[in-house]
């Protein structure tokens, strides 16, 4: 676990209680993080996290119950990993929601305010909570898991894919703020954005054993493609949207 490609990094995960939080909780332990899980649920998170530690062989993961609709508490958390830890590499943003209608204006603008808070309002607050300790690690990341629909909406989905395109906006000027901090030094941190059509896990396979999911990301990939995201130098994926579906 020592060897792995991420030996030595400290990463903080949002919504690490879902499927998605699940795999990559475990693939990036598998790497050699020390990973950090937050939910809103205590007990789906410490699930998550215990099973992780184990099919990872020990690996130190641990999670705690963070309101990141609040700025102060996801302020503490980001403090309370540093002073733990001694740094914080990355900050993966997997906190998730959906709401659509059958048609446009059938909308209801009760989705845009249950969505805004879920995928905007997180990333600013995970976003600024974590900026000044990405900035400082030799290899900081924030990577942002968004999905197809932000660049090309549905009459449907007209909440879901513009607070995900605002998502996109705020990340990417998240990037620039990266950009600008490091002048002319080489890069060191950056915020990328994983782009899918939609995800799909174990049990989702096996409720609909005859459905095909095109395009879907399985879990698994989508937490192989985060920890690739330390791979690669700074500069060659700040401010990129890295696409694991068919581009629009």
């Amino acid at each position: 676990m020592g060897n792995g490609a991420l030996s030595g990094a400290v990463i903080a995960v949002a919504g690490a209680g879902g499927p998605a939080g699940r795999a990559a909780l475990l693939r990036l332990a598998e790497a050699g993080a020390t990973v950090v899980g937050a939910d809103n649920d205590p007990e789906r998170l410490a699930e998550a996290v215990d099973a992780a530690r184990y099919a990872s062989g020990g690996a130190t993961v641990t999670g705690e119950p963070v309101d990141l609709l609040n700025l102060e508490s996801t302020r503490d958390w980001a403090t309370h990993i540093e002073k733990e830890f001694g740094r914080v590499d990355g900050l993966v943003h997997l906190v998730g929601g959906w709401r659509g209608s059958e048609t446009f204006t059938k909308t209801s603008l009760d989705d845009w305010d249950f969505l805004e808070l879920l995928l905007i309002r997180t990333v600013q607050h995970t976003s600024l909570a974590f900026y000044d300790g990405l900035q400082r690690s030799d290899r900081g990341r924030y990577v942002l898991i968004s999905a197809a629909g932000a660049t090309n909406p549905t009459a449907g989905n007209a909440p879901y894919a513009a607070a995900k395109a605002a998502a996109e906006a705020w990340t990417l000027a998240l990037a620039d703020a990266f950009r600008k901090a490091g002048g002319t030094d080489v890069l060191n941190s950056a915020a990328a954005i994983l782009v899918v059509k939609a995800l799909v896990h174990e049990a989702m396979r096996a409720e609909r054993p005859n459905a095909k999911f095109a395009g879907f990301t399985d879990v698994k990939d989508l937490a192989d493609a985060i920890v690739g995201v330390w791979s690669e130098p700074a500069a060659e994926v700040n401010g990129k949207r890295l696409w694991l579906t068919e581009q629009p």
